[in-house]
C-alpha cells in the first residue's frame, strides 16, 4: 500500500510542472517551400538557444510545441538550398502557421536547367561528377567506378578499371580525355597488376558515357564510348586525399588577365593492403604513381591553346609463399595447399603528351587541331614455382577444425615469363563544328601512326606424381608455351562527317542525326565505310520525356593483341570485327514526393556480322587470331536514378542480356561468349543524418550473374560451366568536418571543405571467383580450383580542399 502511494506521488511530481508549462505553451505550424511553391521535404529545423529540432515531412510540414518565450528565432537548413534564419513573435497559448520559402544554391540552379534542358538533348548519358569523391572505391579507378553502377555495364573484377559493355569485352570500348584516345596497357593479366586508371577524378568536369549506338563523331570500337573532359579552372582550387590505400593532390588556377590557367594533380597508390586479403599470401611491393597536368593558354577570343601531358610508372613485386584455398561443396568439399618459391617483377611505363589548337572564327563554328603521342614501355618477368597437394576434405559440422582425410593429388608446376612491348602512337586530327540555324555539322579527318616491338617467351611446366604433364615416355614436354618476336609498323587513316537537324513543331521537338565514318588501314590495304543514324524525339507532355531510336555499323580495325594466335605469333587471316546496332529507348522524367525522377529503359539487338573468338583469364584477353565466328548480342537495360533522399541522388541499374557466337569450322553450333551475363544488378545509394547532414553514407552494390568458362583440356569444344555470380557491397560513411558555412579560425580558415571518411569493402566477405587455376593428376583428371578476390577490409580516408 506505501509503495502504490509513492508512486503515485511521484507521477503527480512528474506531471504537474508539464501540465503548468502547458498553459504557457504556443504552438507553431509551418511548411517549407521552394521558390515554384513545391514541397520541400527533408529540411533541418531547428528554434535557436533550444533544443526543439525536427525535419520536414515529405508535404514540407513541420510543428513545435514551444517555451513560454515571446520571441523566438527559427533556422532551416537543407543541401540543396540556402540556409535560412528568421525571428517571430507569438503571444501565450497563440497558434502560428507560417511559410517559408527556401532558394536553391547556385549550383543547384545549374543542375537543374541542365536537367530540364540539355540532359534531355543528350545521346549520352550524362554522369554527375560531385559522386566522384563520395563512392567507395576499393582500388579502380572512381570514374570507372561510377560506369560499373550503369546499365549494360558489367564488371567482374573490384582490383580492375576495366569494364565490358554489353556482350562486349575490354578492347571494345572508346575512351577519350578531352579528345585524346586512350590505350588499355597489353601485358597486364591480372588486376592486382593494373595500378592507377589514367582518369583522375580530380581533373574532371564532365562525363558522357554511351552503351551502344553512338555517334560517327566517335571511333572504332564495337560496344561503348566513356568522354571525359578535364577542368579548366576560374579561379585557385586545390585538394589533397590520404588513405590506407595511397594519397592524391590536384592544383589549379587562373591567372589575373584570364588568359592563362592550369590544373595538375598527382596520385600514389598501393592496394598492399588489399590483397593481404587475398588465398595466396607473400610479400606484395605494388607500387603506382602518376602526373598529369592540364594548361590552357587563350591568345584572344578566338584563338586559345591546350596542352596535356600523363607520366604513369606501375611496378609490381610479388614473393609468394603459400595458398590454402577451400571450395566445392559440403557433401564434395576439397582443399588445395601450395607452397612456393621464386618471384614477380613487372614494370609498366607510360606517358601522353597531346595538344589542342582551337579556332572560333565566328560564334557558328569551332575548328580545332588535335596532336597526340603515346607511349608505353611494358616488362613482365617471373619465375615461380609451386608444390601443390590437393586433399579431400572432411567438414566438421560442430565447429571443429576441418581435416582432410584423403590425398587426391600431388604435384608440382613452374611458371616462366620473360615478356617485353614497347610501343609508341603517333595521331593528328583536325575537326569542326558548325551551328547554322537548327543545323549542326560536325566533321573531322586524321591519321595514326602505330608501331609495336613484342617479345613473348612465357612457359608453365607441370608435374603430377613425379610425371611431366602431358605425360611422355622419351621427350619433357611443357603445358603450355608462347615464344614469339613481333614488330609492326602500320599507319591509319580516318574520316567522319555527321548532322544532327532539330525540328520544331505544335507537337514537339526531333532531333534526326545521321553520320558516316571511313577507316584505311594500310597493314592489310582495305578501307571501311560506317554509316551511322539516330532518331531523337521530345514530345511537348506534362512530364518531359525522350523517345530514342539508333542503328549503325561499328567495325574495329585489330589492335595489336587482337592480331595475334594463341602460340604469341600474328595470325595471316587477319578479321576486321564488325557489329551492327540496333537500340530502341526512352527517358521519362518525372516527379515523385516533390523531387525529380528520372526513368530510362533501352532494348537492343547487336548483329555480331564477323567478329573474333577470344579468351579471358582475369583481365588478360587472349585471342584465336586465325578464327572467325558471327553472332549477337540481345537485352534489356533498365535504369532509375533520382532524389530518394531529398538533396541527394541514389539509382538503381539492371541489365538482362543474352550473347552467343558460333565459331567457323568447329563442330559446335552457338555457344555462349566469354561475356554472356544474363543479368546484373547494380545499385548506388546515398543518405544522410536528417538532424546533421554532414554524416553522410554512401553504398554501391553489385549482383552479376554467372559467366562462362571453358577448361583447357577441352577447349571451345568441350563443355564449359559457369563461374558464380559476383556479389559485392561497399559501403562507406563519412562526416564533414569543414564546410563553406563553418566559422572558421586559426589553420582551418585555409580549408574550403575537410571530411574524414569510413569505407568498408565487401560488407559481407564474399568469395567471388575471378578465375581458375587448373590442376592435373597422373590420370588426366582435371580440377578447376578458384582464385578468389579480395575480402573484407576497412579504409580510413582524409580529404580537404582549398
Amino acid at each position: 500500500m506505501v509503495q502504490s502511494i509513492s508512486r503515485f506521488i511521484i507521477i503527480i511530481l512528474l506531471i504537474f510542472p508539464i501540465l503548468l508549462k502547458a498553459q504557457n505553451t504556443r504552438t507553431l505550424k509551418g511548411q517549407i517551400i521552394d521558390s515554384e511553391n513545391n514541397s520541400i521535404a527533408g529540411a533541418y529545423i531547428k528554434i535557436e538557444n533550444t533544443p526543439l529540432i525536427t525535419n520536414s515531412d515529405s508535404l514540407g510540414r513541420f510543428s513545435f510545441k514551444l517555451p513560454n518565450k515571446k520571441e523566438f528565432t527559427i533556422q532551416v537548413s537543407h543541401v540543396s538550398y540556402i540556409d535560412f534564419a528568421k525571428s517571430y513573435t507569438i503571444k501565450s497559448r497563440e497558434f502560428k502557421n507560417i511559410i517559408i520559402k527556401l532558394s536553391l544554391k547556385k549550383e543547384q540552379i545549374g543542375e537543374v536547367k541542365i536537367e530540364a534542358n540539355q540532359n534531355i538533348r543528350n545521346k549520352t548519358t550524362g554522369i554527375s561528377t560531385k559522386h566522384l569523391n563520395q563512392i567507395p572505391v576499393s582500388s579502380s579507378g572512381a570514374v570507372e567506378q561510377l560506369i560499373k553502377s550503369l546499365p549494360g555495364v558489367s564488371s567482374n573484377n573490384e582490383l580492375s578499371s576495366q569494364y565490358s559493355v554489353r556482350g562486349g569485352n575490354f578492347d571494345e570500348n572508346l575512351v577519350y580525355i578531352n579528345e585524346i584516345e586512350i590505350y588499355r596497357p597489353n601485358l597486364i593479366r591480372s588486376g592486382q597488376q593494373e595500378g592507377l586508371s589514367i582518369i583522375n577524378p580530380d581533373l574532371v568536369s564532365s562525363i558522357q558515357f554511351s552503351s551502344g549506338g553512338f555517334d560517327a563523331k566517335y571511333g572504332d570500337k564495337m560496344s561503348s564510348v566513356l568522354d571525359v573532359k578535364y577542368k579548366t579552372p576560374n579561379k585557385f582550387e586545390a585538394s589533397t586525399e590520404i588513405s590506407m590505400l595511397g594519397a592524391s593532390a590536384h592544383l589549379g588556377n587562373k591567372s589575373k588577365n584570364s588568359k592563362l590557367s592550369y590544373i595538375a594533380g598527382m596520385r600514389y597508390k598501393t592496394n598492399r593492403y588489399l590483397l593481404q586479403s587475398l588465398d595466396t599470401k607473400g610479400e606484395y611491393e605494388p607500387n603506382f604513381t602518376d602526373f598529369q597536368a592540364l594548361v590552357n593558354y587563350r591568345f584572344n577570343s578566338s584563338l586559345s591553346l591546350h596542352l596535356w601531358a600523363n607520366l604513369s610508372e606501375n611496378k609490381y613485386q610479388f614473393r609468394p609463399d603459400n595458398r590454402n584455398t577451400s571450395f566445392g561443396t559440403i557433401s564434395n568439399a576439397l582443399q588445395l595447399d601450395i607452397y612456393f618459391d621464386g618471384q614477380e617483377k613487372d614494370e609498366y611505363k607510360t606517358n601522353t603528351q597531346a595538344f589542342t589548337l582551337k579556332y572560333h572564327p565566328n560564334s557558328n563554328s569551332l575548328i580545332r587541331l588535335i596532336g597526340s603521342r603515346y607511349e608505353t614501355s611494358e616488362e613482365e618477368k617471373f619465375d615461380i614455382m609451386g608444390q601443390y597437394y590437393l586433399s579431400d576434405l572432411f567438414v566438421s559440422q560442430g565447429g571443429n577444425q576441418d581435416e582432410s582425410i584423403e590425398n587426391l593429388g600431388i604435384g608440382t608446376f613452374i611458371d616462366h615469363a620473360r615478356n617485353r612491348l614497347e610501343k609508341d602512337v603517333y595521331t593528328i586530327d583536325i575537326k569542326g563544328d558548325h551551328s547554322i540555324n537548327n543545323l549542326f555539322i560536325q566533321w573531322g579527318i586524321g591519321a595514326k601512326s602505330e608501331r609495336v616491338d613484342d617479345e613473348i617467351n612465357e612457359w608453365q611446366y607441370q608435374d603430377s606424381a613425379g610425371y611431366s604433364m602431358p605425360v611422355s615416355t622419351s621427350d619433357v614436354l611443357l603445358a603450355y608455351s608462347r615464344n614469339a618476336n613481333n614488330k609492326i609498323d602500320n599507319k591509319h587513316l580516318k574520316t567522319f562527317v555527321q548532322a544532327t537537324q532539330v525540328l520544331n513543331t505544335s507537337k514537339g521537338e526531333l532531333q534526326i542525326t545521321g553520320g558516316l565514318r571511313y577507316h584505311y588501314w594500310d597493314y592489310t590495304e582495305k578501307g571501311i565505310f560506317s554509316p551511322r543514324a539516330s532518331i531523337n524525339y521530345i514530345p511537348k507532355w506534362k512530364n518531359k520525356v525522350k523517345f530514342r531510336l539508333a542503328a549503325g555499323s561499328y567495325q574495329q580495325i585489330p589492335s595489336y593483341r587482337e592480331m595475334l594466335m594463341i602460340d604469341g605469333n600474328i595470325s595471316d587471316r587477319l578479321n576486321i570485327q564488325k557489329s551492327i546496332h540496333y537500340v530502341l529507348g526512352q527517358e521519362y522524367y518525372f516527379k515523385a514526393w516533390n523531387r525529380a525522377f528520372k526513368f530510362s529503359s533501352e532494348i537492343y539487338y547487336k548483329d555480331l556480322t564477323s567478329v573474333t573468338p577470344y579468351d579471358i583469364e582475369n583481365v588478360r584477353i587472349r585471342y584465336y587470331g586465325d578464327k572467325k565466328a558471327k553472332g549477337y548480342a540481345t537485352g534489356l537495360d533498365l535504369r532509375i536514378n533520382g532524389e530518394f533522399v531529398p538533396g541527394t541522388e541514389s539509382w538503381a541499374s539492371l541489365s538482362l542480356m543474352k550473347t552467343e557466337e558460333n565459331i567457323y569450322g568447329d563442330k559446335l553450333s552457338y555457344i555462349p561468349r566469354p561475356s554472356d551475363q544474363s543479368f546484373n544488378f547494380s545499385m548506388f545509394f546515398q543518405d544522410y543524418l536528417p538532424n546533421n547532414p554532414s554524416y553522410k553514407m554512401h553504398l554501391s552494390l553489385f549482383y552479376g550473374g554467372r559467366l562462362p568458362v571453358w577448361s583447357p583440356k577441352k577447349g571451345k569444344n568441350g563443355g564449359s560451366f559457369r563461374i558464380p555470380n559476383y556479389r559485392r557491397i561497399d559501403l562507406g560513411f563519412s562526416k564533414v568536418l569543414v564546410d563553406e558555412d563553418t566559422q572558421k579560425q586559426g589553420l582551418l580558415k585555409h580549408f574550403k571543405s575537410m571530411w574524414i571518411g569510413l569505407e568498408i569493402f565487401n560488407v559481407l566477405d564474399i568469395n567471388n571467383t575471378v578465375s581458375y587455376l587448373w590442376i592435373k593428376d597422373i590420370s588426366n583428371n582435371q580440377y578447376a580450383i578458384p582464385n578468389y578476390l579480395t575480402g573484407q577490409k576497412i579504409n580510413l580516408k582524409l580529404s580537404a580542399k582549398f
